[in-house]
């Protein structure tokens, strides 16, 4: 069994390295436009049912982001809300003062403290890479504040948060300020393909933080009933998800809940998995899971488990 894994990992690591890079569609790095909806209004501005009002200069500060409803959650950690030192970024900056990150981020609520712990120490140590600020924050970022916010995060509940809809073409788009993607003006359409395209179903909300505007996923047509099979079933290519991830897929033991979640950031896991840019114990389970899955598959898997209710 040992020397099956050690196979299996060092041929992923090989087709990790001479991959070709990430797809933009899935991984956004580079800012098409550092641009916003609403972004040039004057003054502060506010968001529906919140009292709070903030100027789209504080909203946009990585150090204090804005908490629109803080009544609705624990009193949070200053790690959370303001980040440490110059370069650990505020976590509710990314992943929002609900824990529900918007789609280039992930969402926290929902996991246990633990695995978000493990996840960080797997970004600290170099295990799990990311393309922006994760492996720089989990490095600077003390073990004091690591639990503070694992523990914080995970007393938050999951929002209902992404609609799945199956399409042939998606209103054209571009990836603006804070590596979100939104709908470019007067663009017209195009033709969707192989990807997933996450889009705010309230850009200006969006654009402001809000943690109760959530997303719209579109996956191409045919993707629900294909990933369905193949996350019940493994369709031949990969073992059923609720072997380890429980029946109704929302964590067991060791392995997170992964019903609900973004289908752009679930891809991006199975793709860095099955590239060897995701690494670390955790990881190794998953080695054989997605070993043999197409980029349809792994479309096709994200898309059904983002429809499901986290």
């Amino acid at each position: 069994m040992q020397k099956f894994f050690a196979v299996i990992a060092f041929a992923l690591f090989t087709l990790g390295v001479f991959a070709a890079e990430p797809p933009h569609w899935a991984y956004p790095i580079v800012v098409d436009k550092p641009v916003a909806p609403g972004a040039d209004a004057t003054g502060a501005v506010q968001i529906p049912g919140s009292a709070r009002s903030y100027t789209y200069a504080q909203i946009d500060d990585l150090m204090n982001p804005p908490d629109w409803f803080p009544d609705s959650h624990a009193p949070a950690p200053n790690v959370v809300k303001s980040g440490a030192g110059k370069t650990v970024l505020a976590c509710g900056a990314c992943h929002l003062m609900s824990g529900m990150g918007h789609p280039e981020s992930s969402h926290l609520a929902g996991l246990t403290a633990d695995y978000i712990l493990r996840q960080l120490a797997d970004f600290k140590s170099g295990a799990r890479k990311d393309p922006t600020r994760m492996n720089g924050i989990a490095k600077d970022l003390s073990d004091e504040d690591a639990k503070q916010a694992a523990e914080w995060f995970a007393t938050l509940k999951p929002l209902p948060w992404t609609k799945v809809v199956e399409a042939d073409s998606v209103s054209k788009s571009f990836i603006g300020k804070g590596r979100m993607r939104f709908v470019l003006p007067d663009g017209g359409n195009e033709a969707l393909g192989s990807r997933i395209i996450e889009l705010p179903q309230d850009a200006l909300n969006a654009a402001r933080r809000d943690p109760r505007s959530g997303f719209i996923a579109y996956v191409p047509a045919g993707s629900l009933a294909r990933g369905e099979a193949l996350v019940k079933n493994g369709g031949g290519k990969t073992l059923a998800c609720g072997a380890c991830h429980g029946p109704q897929l929302k964590g067991l033991a060791d392995a997170p809940s992964i019903a609900g979640m973004s289908p752009l950031y679930t891809y991006r896991q199975l793709h860095s998995l099955q590239t060897g840019a995701r690494g670390g114990a955790s990881a190794a389970m998953m080695l054989p899971v997605v070993a043999k899955l197409s980029e349809d598959d792994m479309i096709a898997i994200s898309a059904y488990l983002g429809s499901l209710a986290p």
